[in-house]
């Protein structure tokens, strides 16, 4: 396991301490708590992104769905006549 320092601003030292108390357990557990969590939605972000990217792409290069396929896709749902989902 590696060893950071980092300096906190008293805004954020304050009530790190008070969580500490209240939670029953270390700055440092809190502190790794939250850069994990940070990571993982850093994560999820950076996958967004990509598809948001490829999706731009594929619109660019028009191999995108019609709205009309897809509305009459999601319109048929739950009736007796479902349709397949559209594709291009």
């Amino acid at each position: 396991m590696g060893v950071t320092s980092i300096r906190l601003q008293p805004e954020i030292e304050s009530p790190l301490e008070e969580l500490a108390v209240k939670l029953d357990r270390s700055k440092n557990y809190i502190i790794n708590q939250a850069i994990k969590e940070y990571l993982e939605r850093q994560s999820v972000e950076d996958s967004r992104w990509s598809d948001t990217l490829e999706a731009l792409s594929s619109i660019k290069d028009g191999s995108s769905v019609p709205e009309s396929e897809v509305n009459a896709w999601l319109e048929s749902w739950g009736s007796g006549e479902e349709l397949s989902p559209p594709v291009k």
